[in-house]
């Protein structure tokens, strides 16, 4: 649940109840970690794969060690998953969204481009959704409405992150928007290429580009404000931090409209004066 990945994830925020941090930083780290694996440094694929594998099999033995064949966890593995493990066991956590993280990290070393909305949905399913339902079992709010809206909501968040970083994402060889999207608004992968080479210089936009944009915009936007009843079901400060992870969601969405989508020379940021107004939408949202 971020609007960044997982850079905003809400590690030993303020307003999370204090028996419940262990639990959000060790599933942090584990995502952390992965997620690096994946994305960070100049390993070969195989290498990638070969990291995240011993991923699984770590978590193997933590949750089916018949699988693992009582294979040890290895030790530099150990301080990730050794707190992990106390972790899933005493909130009694489901394994699967571990598996799901792992497995879209893997998807991430291996395929570059997207087709279409669904596909990309489905990424994200494995991607981003996994946090939401770990926070809500941890939360002790698995109703099939609550885990809906969070989908809808991690969803939103990792489309938004997307949006944000198409010439980061561009300059590792991928492209997160989906290919019927850019044919449907008659944006070509030339276009991103030429914009960033030209981002330096001047701002760089097309009105078939502002039109691709606002269309995704418009979608991410739609999905917040379907899971944004989450913010107020849950109780306490957990429902003021959704709300605000929310309003940042939608910050950004402002921010990318604001500066046309020149995504290229101004990639949207929250800052520290952003965070007084998304306190007080979080305080008044229904």
């Amino acid at each position: 649940m971020s609007v960044d990945h997982y850079e905003n994830f809400p590690v030993a925020s303020v307003l999370l109840p204090r028996h419940l941090k262990k639990a959000v930083i060790d599933i942090y780290r584990f995502a952390r970690s992965a997620d690096d694996i994946a994305d960070e440094g100049h390993a070969t694929p195989a290498k990638r794969l070969l990291q995240l594998k011993a991923y699984r099999q770590a978590l193997h033995s933590l949750s089916r060690p018949e699988v693992a064949g009582g294979q040890p966890i290895p030790t530099e593995l150990s301080t990730i998953f050794l707190p992990l493990g106390q972790t899933i066991s005493a909130h009694q956590l489901p394994v699967m969204p571990f598996y799901d993280l792992l497995s879209a990290f893997e998807q991430d070393v291996v395929q570059v481009r997207y087709a279409d909305y669904a596909s990309l949905c489905d990424y994200c399913r494995r991607s981003a959704n996994p946090v939401g339902k770990l926070m809500l079992h941890l939360y002790d709010c698995v109703d099939e409405v609550s885990l809906a809206q969070s989908d809808a909501i991690c969803t939103a968040l990792q489309l938004i992150n997307f949006l944000q970083d198409v010439s980061i994402d561009w300059k590792k060889g991928r492209v997160y928007l989906p290919q019927s999207d850019l044919a449907k608004f008659g944006v070509s992968e030339l276009f991103i290429a030429q914009a960033i080479v030209q981002a330096t210089a001047h701002a760089t936009t097309s009105t078939a580009w502002r039109a691709l944009m606002q269309f995704e915009t418009d979608r991410c936007r739609s999905l917040l404000k379907s899971g944004s009843p989450l913010g107020r079901r849950l109780n306490g400060r957990i429902g003021l931090e959704l709300r605000l992870i929310i309003q940042g969601g939608l910050r950004i969405l402002d921010k990318l409209e604001y500066v046309r989508f020149d995504v290229f020379n101004h990639r949207p940021t929250l800052r520290a004066a952003d965070w007084g107004v998304m306190f007080w939408r979080a305080c008044i949202q229904k």
